[in-house]
C-alpha cells in the first residue's frame, strides 16, 4: 500500500492530531456496547488516540468524541429537515466545527465536508466511495484533487455479520488531522447504517 503524499499545507480542526508522518488509523466499532454506535480508535501501532461513545436513546444519533485524557473535543449528530442525509461535528459549547452533506451518485457513495481549517482557510473534503462503500478517497477540492486520506473497509468477517461490527483502517497523509479524518469515517458509517 503507498504512502499519500503530504499535504502542502496542514488541513486541521484540532492541530495537537496533525499527522506528522504517514498514519494509518484504526477505527473498530465495539460488538457489544450499552451506550450505541461506540468506536476505539488506535493508530496502526496500537496507541490508542480517540474514543467515540454513541448515545442510545438519541434521536441524532449523537456521538461524543473525547481524546485518551478524557477532554471532550467534538459531538456528531445528524441533522434533520435536509433533503440529502447532513452530519455536524459540533465543539462541546455548540459551536458548528464541520457539515458533511451526502451527495447522488448512481455507482458508490459521495459525501462532502466543509468546515474552516485551524489556518482559517474554508476547506472543502470530498469522500468517494466504490459501489459497496468498501473503500473511499478523502479528496481536497482545493488541491486540485489532492487524496489526503483513504478509506478500506474490512467486510464480511463473522463479527461483521453476526454484529454488524465495522472495522475501518484509514490512511492518514502527513500535515492531515487524524480526528478530522477519524469524523469523516464516522459521518460515513452513520450513512452506511441508515441504508
Amino acid at each position: 500500500m503507498a504512502y499519500l503524499a503530504a499535504v502542502p499545507q496542514p488541513i486541521a480542526l484540532f492541530p495537537q492530531f496533525i499527522a506528522a508522518q504517514p498514519e494509518t488509523l484504526i477505527l473498530k466499532e465495539h460488538v457489544v456496547s450499552l451506550t450505541g454506535d461506540s468506536f476505539s480508535i488506535k493508530l496502526a501501532n496500537g496507541t490508542a488516540v480517540l474514543q467515540v461513545e454513541g448515545k442510545v436513546m438519541s434521536i441524532s444519533g449523537r456521538k461524543k468524541v473525547s481524546d485518551m485524557h478524557g477532554n471532550h473535543l467534538f459531538d456528531i449528530l445528524k441533522e434533520r429537515l435536509h433533503i440529502h442525509a447532513t452530519y455536524v461535528a459540533k465543539s462541546p459549547t455548540g459551536e458548528k466545527l464541520l457539515e458533511v452533506k451526502s451527495g447522488f451518485k448512481l455507482v458508490g457513495s459521495k459525501a462532502t465536508a466543509t468546515f474552516t481549517s485551524t489556518s482559517g482557510k474554508q476547506e472543502t473534503l470530498s469522500m468517494k466511495g466504490n459501489f459497496l462503500d468498501t473503500s473511499a478517497d478523502i479528496i481536497d477540492e482545493t488541491q486540485n484533487g489532492l487524496v489526503v486520506a483513504r478509506i478500506n473497509r474490512k467486510v464480511l468477517s463473522g463479527k461483521d455479520l453476526l454484529f454488524g461490527q465495522q472495522t475501518y483502517a484509514v490512511q492518514v497523509a502527513p500535515g492531515v488531522d487524524f480526528a478530522l479524518i477519524a469524523a469523516l469515517c464516522i459521518c460515513l458509517d452513520e450513512k452506511n447504517n441508515e441504508k
